[in-house]
Protein backbone atom coordinates (compact mmCIF):
# COMPACT_ATOMS: atom_id res chain seq x y z
CA UNK A 1 0.00 0.00 0.00
CA UNK A 2 2.76 2.07 1.26
CA UNK A 3 4.72 1.69 -2.69
CA UNK A 4 1.35 3.09 -3.77
CA UNK A 5 0.93 5.67 -1.74
CA UNK A 6 4.10 7.36 -1.22
CA UNK A 7 4.45 7.90 -5.23
CA UNK A 8 1.25 9.72 -4.95
CA UNK A 9 2.28 12.19 -2.60
CA UNK A 10 5.54 13.14 -4.56
CA UNK A 11 4.34 13.50 -7.92
CA UNK A 12 1.55 15.83 -6.08
CA UNK A 13 4.16 17.79 -4.62
CA UNK A 14 6.54 18.39 -7.85
CA UNK A 15 3.08 18.52 -9.78
CA UNK A 16 2.15 21.78 -7.53
CA UNK A 17 5.44 22.98 -7.07
CA UNK A 18 5.77 23.17 -10.67
CA UNK A 19 2.31 24.93 -11.15
CA UNK A 20 2.80 27.60 -8.18
CA UNK A 21 6.07 28.05 -9.57
CA UNK A 22 8.33 26.94 -6.72
CA UNK A 23 10.49 24.72 -8.11
CA UNK A 24 13.35 26.27 -6.55
CA UNK A 25 11.90 26.28 -3.27
CA UNK A 26 11.12 22.54 -3.78
CA UNK A 27 15.14 21.89 -4.62
CA UNK A 28 16.20 23.83 -1.96
CA UNK A 29 14.40 21.86 0.74
CA UNK A 30 15.02 18.53 -0.79
CA UNK A 31 18.85 18.89 -0.38
CA UNK A 32 18.02 20.52 3.14
CA UNK A 33 16.56 17.57 4.05
CA UNK A 34 18.80 15.14 3.17
CA UNK A 35 21.70 16.65 5.16
CA UNK A 36 19.02 17.24 8.05
CA UNK A 37 18.54 13.38 7.67
CA UNK A 38 22.40 12.80 7.66
CA UNK A 39 23.05 14.83 10.66
CA UNK A 40 20.47 13.27 12.67
CA UNK A 41 21.56 9.38 11.65
CA UNK A 42 25.15 10.88 12.72
CA UNK A 43 23.73 11.94 16.14
CA UNK A 44 21.85 9.04 16.90
CA UNK A 45 24.50 6.56 16.36
CA UNK A 46 26.24 7.59 19.11
CA UNK A 47 23.48 7.14 21.43
CA UNK A 48 22.48 3.71 19.78
CA UNK A 49 26.18 2.58 20.18
CA UNK A 50 26.11 3.79 23.52
CA UNK A 51 22.83 1.91 24.57
CA UNK A 52 23.45 -1.41 22.26
CA UNK A 53 27.24 -1.91 24.53
CA UNK A 54 25.43 -1.94 27.13
CA UNK A 55 22.86 -4.19 26.41
CA UNK A 56 25.65 -6.55 25.33
CA UNK A 57 27.99 -6.49 28.36
CA UNK A 58 24.55 -6.52 30.34
CA UNK A 59 23.77 -10.22 28.23
CA UNK A 60 27.38 -11.41 28.89
CA UNK A 61 26.85 -10.82 32.38
CA UNK A 62 24.05 -11.73 34.94
CA UNK A 63 22.38 -8.77 34.74
CA UNK A 64 20.00 -10.23 32.55
CA UNK A 65 19.41 -12.93 34.73
CA UNK A 66 18.70 -10.62 37.81
CA UNK A 67 16.38 -8.50 35.42
CA UNK A 68 14.95 -11.63 33.82
CA UNK A 69 13.79 -12.80 37.57
CA UNK A 70 12.32 -9.97 38.30
CA UNK A 71 10.27 -9.68 35.46
CA UNK A 72 9.21 -13.30 36.16
CA UNK A 73 5.93 -13.16 38.17
CA UNK A 74 4.79 -10.13 35.38
CA UNK A 75 6.17 -12.78 32.58
CA UNK A 76 4.04 -15.46 34.22
CA UNK A 77 0.78 -13.17 34.52
CA UNK A 78 0.62 -12.40 31.28
CA UNK A 79 1.73 -15.55 29.89
CA UNK A 80 0.51 -18.10 31.45
CA UNK A 81 1.20 -20.76 28.65
CA UNK A 82 5.16 -19.94 28.93
CA UNK A 83 5.15 -20.27 32.58
CA UNK A 84 7.79 -23.19 31.99
CA UNK A 85 9.52 -22.19 29.57
CA UNK A 86 12.61 -20.22 30.99
CA UNK A 87 14.26 -19.85 27.09
CA UNK A 88 11.24 -17.71 26.04
CA UNK A 89 10.75 -15.69 29.41
CA UNK A 90 14.64 -14.70 29.07
CA UNK A 91 13.62 -13.23 25.27
CA UNK A 92 11.07 -11.82 26.06
CA UNK A 93 12.31 -9.98 29.15
CA UNK A 94 15.70 -9.01 27.03
CA UNK A 95 12.83 -7.46 25.02
CA UNK A 96 11.38 -5.40 27.66
CA UNK A 97 14.20 -4.12 29.13
CA UNK A 98 15.45 -2.94 25.54
CA UNK A 99 11.95 -1.36 25.31
CA UNK A 100 12.29 -0.04 28.86
CA UNK A 101 15.40 1.71 27.80
CA UNK A 102 13.70 3.07 24.58
CA UNK A 103 16.11 1.40 22.20
CA UNK A 104 13.62 0.07 19.55
CA UNK A 105 16.48 -0.55 17.38
CA UNK A 106 18.04 -3.24 19.66
CA UNK A 107 14.53 -4.31 20.80
CA UNK A 108 13.51 -5.67 17.63
CA UNK A 109 16.10 -8.49 16.73
CA UNK A 110 14.95 -9.39 20.42
CA UNK A 111 11.44 -9.40 19.61
CA UNK A 112 11.36 -11.39 16.86
CA UNK A 113 13.81 -13.64 18.45
CA UNK A 114 11.14 -14.31 20.98
CA UNK A 115 8.52 -14.78 18.38
CA UNK A 116 10.31 -17.42 16.27
CA UNK A 117 10.65 -19.42 19.99
CA UNK A 118 6.67 -19.29 20.45
CA UNK A 119 6.20 -20.00 16.61
CA UNK A 120 8.01 -23.26 17.35
CA UNK A 121 5.95 -24.05 19.92
CA UNK A 122 2.53 -23.15 18.59
CA UNK A 123 0.53 -26.28 17.28
CA UNK A 124 -1.50 -24.54 15.31
CA UNK A 125 1.00 -22.70 12.47
CA UNK A 126 -1.25 -20.68 10.77
CA UNK A 127 -2.82 -18.93 13.76
CA UNK A 128 -1.29 -16.89 16.62
CA UNK A 129 -1.38 -17.81 20.20
CA UNK A 130 -2.62 -15.93 22.85
CA UNK A 131 0.85 -15.35 24.11
CA UNK A 132 2.07 -14.22 20.68
CA UNK A 133 -0.46 -11.80 20.75
CA UNK A 134 -0.12 -10.51 23.75
CA UNK A 135 3.54 -9.97 23.17
CA UNK A 136 2.72 -8.19 20.33
CA UNK A 137 0.84 -5.63 21.72
CA UNK A 138 3.12 -5.08 24.68
CA UNK A 139 5.76 -4.08 21.78
CA UNK A 140 4.00 -1.97 20.32
CA UNK A 141 2.46 -0.04 23.32
CA UNK A 142 6.46 -0.37 24.62
CA UNK A 143 6.66 0.93 27.82
CA UNK A 144 9.46 3.30 28.07
CA UNK A 145 11.50 4.67 31.31
CA UNK A 146 13.60 5.88 29.21
CA UNK A 147 12.96 6.92 25.88
CA UNK A 148 16.72 7.20 24.49
CA UNK A 149 15.79 7.73 20.56
CA UNK A 150 13.12 10.34 21.09
CA UNK A 151 15.31 12.35 23.79
CA UNK A 152 18.43 12.15 20.97
CA UNK A 153 16.23 13.29 18.40
CA UNK A 154 14.75 16.08 20.14
CA UNK A 155 18.59 17.19 21.71
CA UNK A 156 19.61 16.94 17.96
CA UNK A 157 16.75 19.16 16.97
CA UNK A 158 17.81 22.01 19.36
CA UNK A 159 15.36 21.28 22.07
CA UNK A 160 15.63 23.42 25.12
CA UNK A 161 14.53 20.69 27.37
CA UNK A 162 14.78 17.32 25.45
CA UNK A 163 13.77 14.97 28.66
CA UNK A 164 10.29 17.36 29.18
CA UNK A 165 8.34 14.59 26.98
CA UNK A 166 9.86 11.57 29.34
CA UNK A 167 6.46 11.82 31.67
CA UNK A 168 3.89 12.25 28.65
CA UNK A 169 5.88 8.99 27.29
CA UNK A 170 5.27 7.54 30.88
CA UNK A 171 1.54 8.08 30.59
CA UNK A 172 1.09 7.03 27.55
CA UNK A 173 2.76 4.27 26.86
CA UNK A 174 1.66 2.47 30.75
CA UNK A 175 -1.58 3.31 29.93
CA UNK A 176 -1.48 1.43 26.10
CA UNK A 177 -0.27 -1.40 27.87
CA UNK A 178 -2.90 -1.75 30.66
CA UNK A 179 -5.89 -1.22 28.41
CA UNK A 180 -4.60 -3.74 26.37
CA UNK A 181 -4.05 -6.33 28.77
CA UNK A 182 -7.36 -5.71 30.30
CA UNK A 183 -8.67 -6.24 26.90
CA UNK A 184 -6.78 -9.16 26.63
CA UNK A 185 -7.39 -11.30 29.48
CA UNK A 186 -11.88 -10.33 29.11
CA UNK A 187 -11.76 -11.37 24.93
CA UNK A 188 -9.22 -12.98 23.75
CA UNK A 189 -10.43 -16.37 24.85
CA UNK A 190 -13.72 -15.37 23.37
CA UNK A 191 -12.18 -14.41 20.19
CA UNK A 192 -10.04 -17.62 19.95
CA UNK A 193 -13.09 -19.49 20.13
CA UNK A 194 -14.90 -17.61 17.48
CA UNK A 195 -11.69 -18.74 15.52
CA UNK A 196 -11.45 -22.13 15.88
CA UNK A 197 -15.37 -22.36 15.49
CA UNK A 198 -14.73 -20.47 11.70
CA UNK A 199 -12.21 -23.36 11.27
CA UNK A 200 -14.15 -26.35 12.05
CA UNK A 201 -16.67 -24.44 9.34
CA UNK A 202 -14.39 -24.33 6.40
CA UNK A 203 -12.83 -27.46 7.02
CA UNK A 204 -16.28 -29.02 7.16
Amino acid sequence: MLNIVWPIFIIISFSYAIFMGNLEELNNSIFNSTNEAIELSINLLGTMCLWNGIMQIAKDTDLIEKLTKFLKPIIKFLFPDLKNNTKIQKEMSMNMIANILGLGNAATPLGLKAMESMQKENKEKDTLTNSMMMFIVINTASIQIIPTTVIAIRNSLGSENPTSIMFPVWIATIAAAIARNIHGKIFDKKDREKIKKHKRKIRK
